[in-house]
């Protein structure tokens, strides 16, 4: 009804095969209970073997570190049963979207495909990340949230708009998880011989710049 093309699998271990095949699907649903591998193993597999495709996770627990795990395993949203399935419906679209503001399709120029500030250099076609001469490995969250910091750079940006853009638009969660992937991207990104370009504005949330002025 939704316009969607839908292949289920029974396990991890089937679904993790029909990942990989030809073509790559638009859109993962991962749920949280698998009778052969957990959910976590499966998206750690995925994503080590390449697949970038945007995966929501199906789960029945809500506490921290339940939600933190997942998400530093490479899952790019959650969703807490109950839910509707209107929730469920918009929480991939904006996932799709996002997906699409990623990709990389036509002849556009190679200039198009990279974002620059000051030393730090992202590829969205391959999704390499560096600074300076160091390549820099980032987690999906991570590299989405840094993504969203740099085509804003310049810009103070509220929280709940980091949160709209990264956690989907919908995101209802705890922005707590903001604080900690902007500490986990700071640890990666952030050395001590360059200058700083993530700074928090009290009160209102981040920006990504070149000077501290």
């Amino acid at each position: 009804m939704e316009g969607y093309r839908v292949y289920i699998t029974d396990d991890g271990a089937s679904g993790l095969i029909r990942s990989r095949s030809e073509p790559e699907p638009d859109l993962i649903i991962l749920d949280w209970n698998l009778p052969d591998f957990s959910d976590i193993d499966i998206c750690q597999r995925m994503r080590t073997g390449g697949i970038h495709t945007p995966i929501v996770m199906l789960t029945g627990h809500d506490d921290v570190h339940d939600r933190i795990t997942p998400l530093d395993a490479g899952i790019d949203d959650y969703l807490v049963r109950p839910f509707s399935i209107e929730e469920l419906m918009a929480r991939l679209r904006a996932m799709h979207r996002r997906a699409e503001t990623f990709s990389c399709k036509g002849n556009t120029r190679s200039q198009d495909f990279r974002l620059q500030v000051t030393d730090l250099s992202m590829d969205i076609r391959t999704r390499d990340v560096s600074r300076a001469v160091n390549s820099i490995q980032l987690l999906v969250k991570e590299y989405e949230l840094l993504n969203f910091l740099m085509r804003m750079a310049g810009l103070v940006l509220e929280r709940q708009e980091i949160m709209r853009d990264v956690w989907v638009e919908n995101f209802f969660g705890d922005d707590n998880l903001l604080d900690i992937y902007t500490r986990y991207l700071r640890k990666k990104i952030e050395q001590p011989d360059l200058p700083t370009l993530i700074y928090t504005v009290r009160g209102v949330g981040f920006i990504l710049q070149t000077t501290s002025d």
